[in-house]
């Protein structure tokens, strides 16, 4: 079963359970313009539909709403557990790699295509929306290698690469911040990142990136934890070693966006992250 379909069929699941409260309540079975009534403004008959169809993911005050609405108030506990049941998806390596890297890159893909504004931490590597061909090649052969995954490297470096067509299409943002470190992380022979570290200087310019990074000796107001990708409002993809996390209750994103903008206040951008990226570039010459 896919991440979609588990993903859906656990919202299913949930609008099923709304549905049966609404339609058993003490004071009688309520109809769907009745139960709107009792939830009063920002609610309409759409919004009661949707959520039990499973078409929308209700928040947390939401659902605590409709069980006092429709008579069951003691139902909330385990209306929230199961909202949180499905809010954190755990996407294991080991599934997602089974036919390789491309099927990744192109689910990534998907949801970079619907977002106008990426915010990117990256604590050890150059991003992959930055990244060189020969660079992100290194990358997937040394993943693969760790994950014993069948190796599709040059699909999925000409997928990640294509992805970076967003770059430079009007209306997107991505404001990219990575440590120090990454700019130094030999994953790669150094003529690759040097090249790479040009090629980072490249993007500086474009109005549709911002990009910080945050040096070695920089005070920091909290520490510099795992990669995060942020998509519009939308959801939070977290990588560890055996799985990306896909985040979407809204707390969590929102706690991740306090990540980011914390961190960012310790980054250098515009011509001090040259420099720092130019000092990291004339270490890979030195021999």
């Amino acid at each position: 079963m896919s991440f979609g379909t588990d993903y859906q069929q656990a919202r299913e699941a949930l609008g099923v359970q709304l549905r049966e409260l609404r339609l058993t309540c003490p004071d009688g079975r309520l109809t769907g313009a009745q139960l709107v009534e009792r939830l009063g403004p920002g609610w309409t008959r759409s919004k009661v539909s949707k959520l039990e169809n499973g078409r929308q993911t209700a928040t947390a005050e939401e659902l605590r709403a409709w069980a006092e609405a429709a008579g069951h108030p003691g139902a909330y506990d385990g209306l929230l557990a199961r909202l949180r049941g499905f809010e954190s998806h755990i996407r294991s390596w080991r599934r997602q790699l089974a036919s390789g890297h491309k099927p990744v890159q192109d689910a990534i893909t998907a949801e970079h295509d619907r977002t106008r504004v990426l915010t990117i931490w990256e604590n050890n590597l150059v991003p992959g929306m930055v990244q060189t061909a020969d660079y992100a090649r290194h990358v997937f052969i040394r993943h693969a290698d760790l994950m014993r995954s069948p190796r599709d490297t040059e699909e999925a470096v000409r997928a990640r690469i294509r992805r970076q067509e967003g770059l430079y299409e009007p209306g997107r943002k991505y404001r990219i911040m990575m440590w120090e470190a990454a700019l130094y992380s030999r994953v790669c022979p150094p003529p690759a990142l040097a090249a790479q570290l040009d090629r980072l200087t490249s993007v500086i310019g474009l109005d549709t990136v911002e990009l910080g990074i945050v040096p070695f000796a920089a005070p920091l107001k909290i520490y510099a934890g795992n990669s995060f990708w942020i998509y519009d409002d939308r959801r939070v993809v977290v990588e560890d070693w055996h799985a990306e996390l896909w985040l979407d209750d809204t707390d969590t994103i929102a706690t991740y966006q306090r990540v980011w903008d914390t961190l960012w206040e310790s980054a250098l951008r515009g011509p001090d992250s040259h420099k720092v990226i130019n000092t990291a570039r004339r270490a890979v010459d030195t021999p």
